[in-house]
């Protein structure tokens, strides 16, 4: 098994390397940021990415964001999320696109590590490991609206003024908008919510309880 890491902590990045090693695990890189772990998995193909969520330079989401990556660009290659971050929005898509050869485990819960070597295991071999705690905030987590996801702020604050139950006329006089600009922002609401015209929707409702719902 080969095998390429992305941690940015030094010890912790060491820690796994020689972990590995010490189990005939071969280590083809260890990096500490996105960027260099798309290269390196590009360059070395491995069975596996041990991969931190939170990397520079912004310690958000950049490694989760390379997870999907991977899974997406190189299929051959298991992903084995290990963070002390559960980031339920994007682990719910990687579990969602990606049924199998993923994992997503809680630095802070892994007590031996045969549990961590079982679990990279399993996902080289296509099967999944999760943490309970990952699945427990997954399940409590409201799953995103991908849809309200893609609107600008300027659509989430008209959507807003449509969810008060105002007309277009009213809205471009609240936001001294053009009343044309403002149709022609409800008319890429729509789009991006995937709302085509209908005579049978009525498609300022549809997007108004699209709204409401998220923010229940």
């Amino acid at each position: 098994m080969r095998v390429v890491i992305a941690e940015d902590n030094p010890l912790l990045r060491d820690g796994i390397r020689l972990l590995l090693a010490d189990h005939g695990i071969a280590v083809a890189a260890a990096v500490d940021n996105a960027e260099d772990l798309l290269a390196a998995v590009a360059a070395h193909r491995p069975d596996a990415a041990v991969v931190d969520v939170r990397m520079p330079p912004t310690h958000t989401d950049e490694g989760i964001r390379a997870a999907l990556t991977i899974r997406a660009e190189y299929p051959a290659t298991a992903v084995l999320v290990f963070s002390q971050w559960v980031e339920t929005g994007y682990a719910r898509r990687l579990l969602a696109d990606y049924s199998t050869g993923v994992g997503y485990l809680l630095k802070d819960r892994i007590v031996r590590t045969r549990d961590f070597l079982d679990a990279l295991g399993r996902v080289v071999e296509g099967g999944t490991a999760l943490d309970p705690e990952v699945v427990r905030q997954l399940l409590a987590a409201r799953p995103v609206d991908e849809g309200l996801a893609r609107l600008s702020a300027r659509e989430r604050e008209i959507l807003d003024l449509l969810a008060e139950g105002r007309s277009n006329i009213a809205i471009a006089e609240h936001l001294h908008l053009a009343a044309r600009s403002v149709e022609k922002h409800v008319t890429a609401i729509f789009a991006k919510l995937d709302l085509p015209p209908a005579r049978t929707d009525h498609r300022r409702v549809l997007a108004v309880l699209r709204y409401l719902n998220a923010r229940a």
